[in-house]
């Protein structure tokens, strides 16, 4: 058994615990992190996205789920391999700016934060819909600006307030989900009292034009439909570096991915599709869920959805400001953020970095409220495919980090990628062969999706460079020094 490290007080910074720019601090509890790593595997877009994936793939959607389950499973493991070496706020960017270079570093960490803007955005008009729905006299931008300044307010007291907050949001969704893969699972197997499911069954997995009703090639298009929900499992590693003991916590999340995915991803979209027949009208009508819960008779499944989700959208937005403001606060300590970024209050929160992130979040939920079908299009496709470009990055860090780690600090070496290197190298291939089949996509607008991340991506990849041939920014050293816990940098080269 490896030792662990002994557990400090604060998380990192030159100034020291306490002071104003000292640094994060260690104000996460263990159990934060916990429900932290469970609940953000469980994205809105589970609840609310599903629908549209079991009206194209059928039953076969579950291969869908399996697929990029399976995907997101080695993605972590190998970010888990290298955040258990090194637990650092910026995560995978850090460790693509160690392995990779400061062009990868810099890019992935300005393209994540993109991606966590316009989700705020997103989240926001989310969350607004069901809020004016129950609250009239507000309108509906009214209640995202209340959403968004209180979530803010959480976020900029403490990261002991924004964990207690996440701890409850996250929880109330595990134990939503759990309930309805148990409720939904007895009523499948006929053996729930008191409930009258005459469509349930197995059947329905077969019955109703196969199991791939659609072809084959269904399974890849419910690719395209169920990627993105899976975003936000890399959320622990950033905020193990806030905790008591960020080896053990990101150990400990990396190894409970497996059951997480399968529980509360193929478990409740399983059952799903076997409580219904998949080409029911109420699933696309109603929402696969809330359709779901009807067939079972269960008084009121509309609004509990709603309130379900409701909590999945504030989680998602107070994790989303969260994620943001820390990838803002480690691309400002590497100098590839204005300096102010990675200055703390002495509570130990980036509070520029928090403004900052949340000011583009207004920004983005004004133009979709000013403009739609134009401006924040264009802001969601660009950010679409992002998911995708981390992952990749993190196949490629992990090649090369786990020779340096070895090299240099191989009892760090604590969480293993499986079949190392081979079964990287297998991740990498199909990430890209699933953005390649999302160019042939028009349908689901995947081709517009990629081309215009890609572009986006390219000009964040052009600074970078020009950024680099200048030799702006701090001297290149890899690793980065904010956590006491670290050893010395590491240089590469």
């Amino acid at each position: 058994m490896t030792s662990q490290p002994t557990p400090t007080k604060a998380a990192s910074g030159p100034g020291g615990p306490g002071e104003p720019g000292g640094g994060l601090q260690a104000g996460l509890k263990n159990r934060h992190l916990s429900m932290i790593a469970i609940g953000g595997v469980i994205g809105a877009g589970l609840f609310v996205g599903s629908s549209s994936g079991i009206a194209t793939a059928g039953p076969g959607i579950l291969l869908s789920y399996a697929l990029v389950g399976t995907l997101v499973v080695l993605v972590m493991r190998m970010l888990g391999e290298m955040s258990a070496a090194n637990p650092t706020s910026g995560s995978f960017s850090a460790h693509a700016d160690r392995a990779l270079g400061r062009w990868a570093g810099f890019s992935i960490g300005w393209l994540y934060w993109f991606f966590w803007v316009v989700v705020l955005a997103v989240e926001a008009t989310a969350g607004a819909k069901i809020l004016e729905g129950w609250i009239p006299a507000v309108p509906q931008w009214g209640w995202a600006l209340i959403v968004m300044v209180v979530l803010t307010a959480t976020n900029l007291v403490s990261v002991g307030s924004y964990g207690e907050f996440e701890f409850w949001f996250a929880g109330i969704k595990v134990v939503a989900i759990s309930a309805f893969v148990v409720i939904g699972g007895l009523a499948v197997f006929g053996v729930l009292p008191g409930v009258d499911a005459e469509q349930a069954g197995l059947g329905n997995l077969t019955g109703h034009g196969g199991f791939l009703p659609n072809g084959p090639g269904a399974i890849l298009t419910g690719v395209l439909l169920v990627v993105f929900s899976f975003m936000g499992s890399e959320i622990a590693t950033l905020a193990a570096g806030e905790s008591e003991d960020p080896q053990r916590a990101v150990t400990k999340s990396t190894n409970s991915i497996i059951w997480r995915v399968g529980v509360f991803y193929l478990g409740s979209i399983f059952v799903v599709v076997a409580l219904l027949p998949w080409n029911d009208p109420s699933i696309k009508e109603q929402g696969s869920y809330v359709a779901a819960l009807d067939s079972l008779g269960i008084a009121h499944a509309g609004q509990i959805m709603n309130f379900i989700v409701l909590t999945s959208v504030l989680s998602c937005l107070n994790s989303g400001l969260y994620t943001a403001s820390r990838m803002a606060f480690s691309l400002g300590q590497r100098r590839d953020a204005p300096k102010v970024f990675a200055k703390t209050t002495s509570r130990g929160v980036p509070m520029a970095a928090i403004l900052a992130s949340v000011v583009f979040g207004f920004v983005a939920v004004f133009f979709n409220y000013a403009y739609p079908k134009t401006i924040f299009l264009f802001l969601v496709n660009a950010s679409g495919a992002v998911a995708l470009f981390v992952w990749l990055v993190i196949c490629f860090s992990q090649l090369r980090m786990r020779k340096i780690i070895q090299r240099e600090s191989p009892e760090k070496v604590v969480v293993k990628m499986w079949l190392y290197p081979y079964l990287t190298w297998a991740t990498a291939a199909l990430i890209v062969f699933v953005l390649g089949y999302m160019l042939t996509d028009t349908e689901h607008d995947g081709r517009e999706t990629v081309l215009l991340s890609l572009l986006v991506a390219a000009v964040v990849l052009a600074i970078a460079v020009i950024r680099q041939k200048r030799g702006a920014g701090a001297p290149h050293v890899h690793q980065v020094a904010d956590d006491p816990r670290d050893e010395a940098p590491v240089k590469v080269g």
